[in-house]
């Protein structure tokens, strides 16, 4: 099991007083039924791009060659974060996880032509998962990823709902042992309770440096449509790098 500073990745910060994380995090999968080309992506193209999860113990060997790097991304809404990242590191071996249907479709739909859903080329270095997140990093080994992305995720506002935040101390644990020795983790909101959240819960936990985060979307992150509406709105989003020690 791996360690930071003579602290088991088991242990939970005290300083933090949260149930912990539920079975499943979030709410329905589906919203609005979806459209005959939204069934087809679903039924046709993400069984070819699923994450194999019996094979999480040699991550690598998933992609279509050895990649340089492995990076995670939670909850990729739209995939706009996805595209841009695989576009500029077609090196790296990305795993990308949403659950919900229409943010899975948006992807898909970019990716494949209509009418080829079952036979159009896909991209080989990149992998989706369509449960929850926490499902593969368990699976994965100890220092197996170099990335790990969250951006804008679901803020769960209310205090009964914060055992359903990621960020939350028993998950935290669980990155720090699959993200090797100086890697980073990503995190971007514009909420105010979850931004208030992540610096409680970084600052009490042992295994990231934790500095205080960036107002402006820092050099080599990309624009996402949750970070364009929200300064639209005029919400101040909150950019976290924490660097595993």
């Amino acid at each position: 099991m791996t360690e930071a500073k003579g602290q088991p990745v088991t242990g939970q910060p005290e300083a933090v007083d949260v149930k912990p994380p539920p079975e499943r995090l979030y709410g329905r999968q589906r919203g609005h039924p979806l459209r005959p080309r939204q069934e087809r992506l679903l039924d046709e193209t993400l069984p070819r791009l699923r994450f194999p999860l019996e094979r999480a113990a040699d991550p690598a060997s998933v992609f279509g060659h050895t990649p340089e790097q492995i990076w995670f991304e939670v909850g990729f809404g739209g995939g706009e974060h996805v595209l841009a990242q695989t576009n500029a590191h077609p090196e790296v071996g990305y795993i990308a996880s949403e659950v919900f249907h229409n943010g899975l479709c948006s992807l898909l739909n970019k990716l494949v032509p209509v009418e080829q859903e079952a036979t159009a080329p896909l991209p080989d270095m990149l992998r989706l998962w369509d449960d929850d997140a926490r499902l593969v990093l368990r699976a994965l080994p100890d220092a197996s990823l170099d990335r790990l992305f969250l951006m804008f995720p679901d803020p769960w506002p209310k205090a009964r709902h914060a055992k359903r935040r990621f960020v939350h101390p028993q998950n935290v644990a669980l990155c720090a042992r699959v993200l090797k020795p100086g890697s980073v983790w990503r995190v971007a909101s514009d909420d105010p309770t979850y931004q208030a959240w992540v610096q409680e819960v970084m600052s009490a936990q042992p295994y990231f440096e934790a500095p205080p985060p960036a107002t402006v979307r820092p050099d080599g992150w990309f624009p996402t449509r949750y970070e364009a509406k929200a300064i639209a709105a005029g919400r101040q989003p909150l950019y976290w790098t924490f660097t595993r020690r």
